[in-house]
C-alpha cells in the first residue's frame, strides 16, 4: 500500500470514529399516511396527516411572492424557532393538496428553501408538528399569472 492511500484511509477512519453521528430518521409519510397524499383540499389532508387536533396560527414565518409571474417554479421560505418534528407544504391549486413534508432533526434550525408548482392562484399553507404533539400554521395567498402545470 503506498503512503498516499495509506494516509487518506487512515484519515476516513479517524474521521468516521471522531465524528459525531446524529439521529437521522425520516418518515415515509406517502406509505404511513397515504390518504393525506390523496386529499384534493388542504384542509382534508391536513386532517389525513396531523389529525383534527387545534391549530395555531403562530410559530411559522412563510416568505413567498404576492404575484408568481411563473406557476412553474414559486420560491418559498419557511423558517420557525420552535421544536417541530415535522413540517407540511399544502396548497389547493393542484389536483393533490399535500405537496411536501420535511421531518426535522432534533435542535435543527428551521429556515428552508424550495420551490414549489401551482397551476393557478390559490392559498400555500404550512402546518408544523412539534416534539409536544402542538400543530402550528401559516397560510399566505399567492397570484399565479402563468400556469405551472401545463401554462
Amino acid at each position: 500500500m503506498d503512503r498516499r492511500k495509506f494516509l487518506g484511509v487512515g484519515l476516513a477512519a479517524f474521521a468516521a470514529i471522531v465524528a459525531p453521528v446524529a439521529e437521522l430518521n425520516a418518515i415515509d409519510f406517502r406509505a404511513t399516511k397515504p390518504k393525506a397524499w390523496a386529499a384534493e383540499k388542504s384542509a382534508e389532508a391536513i386532517k389525513e396527516l396531523y389529525g383534527s387536533g387545534g391549530l395555531k396560527k403562530s410559530g411559522i414565518t412563510m416568505t413567498a411572492p404576492k404575484l408568481a409571474e411563473n406557476g412553474g417554479s414559486i420560491p418559498i421560505n419557511i423558517k420557525s424557532d420552535l421544536d417541530f418534528e415535522s413540517i407540511a407544504v399544502f396548497q389547493d391549486a393542484n389536483p393533490r393538496s399535500l405537496t411536501a413534508v420535511f421531518t426535522i432533526p432534533k435542535d435543527a434550525i428551521i429556515d428552508y428553501d424550495f420551490r414549489i408548482k401551482m397551476r393557478q392562484t390559490a392559498f400555500v399553507t404550512i402546518v408544523g408538528k412539534t416534539r409536544a404533539g402542538v400543530l402550528h400554521m401559516t397560510t399566505k395567498e399567492i397570484d399565479v399569472s402563468i400556469g405551472g402545470c401545463g401554462g
